[in-house]
């Protein structure tokens, strides 16, 4: 079966890339793929900008088991199929994860920083000079207002930076909307991985209720405010940080 890709999908990814020179000549880039429709999406993606690119670069798609028993099989099956080349990382963060959560640790942020942790490591390790994420940009609008509105910051997710550890970090799904990726893996059939995969559902623990709760906001914003995501990605590239209240060094 042969994969569809949206015209608007790779034209949004090539726009992304060249305005922030996320992809370049000669870049080993390392893709997290958790089997989610995000993810899934950008491993196409970036199989057919590779055939389109001028230049050259190569890409492996890097999965991390946290030790839960999890079953990557359909997973690695599909990237054998699509000829992406594909490693699974094992790890016990599961078993660490229980240690931290009877400490009352925040179990989501926990899991989030092994699993960043485990990408530079088998980054490092595969001598690749990038780190692919999959975060879009209704991800970067519910994190500008998560921290706006909880932690009284103006943050949201770049689409490119450098890690402490020399890694250049990048996001090329980073201007496209949840439903575009959804749509590309129901119109083609992918079996995507949910949140039943999802750690904390193993826990005993309060849900977070933050970034749903920020998701319901934003969508009942967009129904009164059509254009309110278009808005958004133009004014994180449009910030008059003098009109803020900032005090002189």
């Amino acid at each position: 079966m042969s994969i569809k890709l949206s015209k608007k999908i790779m034209s949004k990814l090539g726009r992304t890339n060249a305005e922030f020179t996320l992809i370049e000549e000669g870049d080993k880039i390392l893709v997290g793929l958790s089997g989610g429709k995000d993810s899934l999406t950008m491993i196409h993606a970036m199989k057919e900008q590779q055939r389109r690119a001028p230049f050259k670069f190569e890409f492996i798609a890097v999965t991390i088991s946290y030790g839960m028993g999890e079953n990557f099989d359909k997973l690695a099956a599909h990237c054998k199929e699509y000829d992406i080349p594909h490693i699974i990382h094992e790890t016990k963060t599961y078993e660490l994860a229980k240690e931290k959560i009877r400490k009352n640790s925040s179990y989501c942020s926990f899991f989030s920083r092994m699993r960043r942790g485990y990408l530079y490591s088998v980054a490092k390790e595969y001598n690749c000079n990038k780190v692919a994420l999959g975060h879009h940009l209704d991800d970067a609008c519910e994190s500008f207002f998560m921290n706006f509105i909880y932690n009284g910051q103006m943050r949201s997710l770049a689409p490119k930076y450098r890690a402490g550890n020399g890694l250049v970090i990048i996001r090329p799904l980073i201007q496209m909307r949840e439903r575009q990726l959804k749509a590309f893996v129901e119109d083609n059939g992918i079996e995507a991985i949910g949140d039943e995969a999802c750690p904390a559902m193993r826990f005993d623990v309060k849900m977070p209720h933050a970034r749903e709760d920020t998701k319901k906001m934003l969508a009942k914003m967009e129904e009164e405010f059509p254009q309110l995501f278009t808005s958004l990605n133009a004014a994180f590239k449009n910030i008059s940080v003098d009109s803020f209240f900032m005090t002189e060094d």
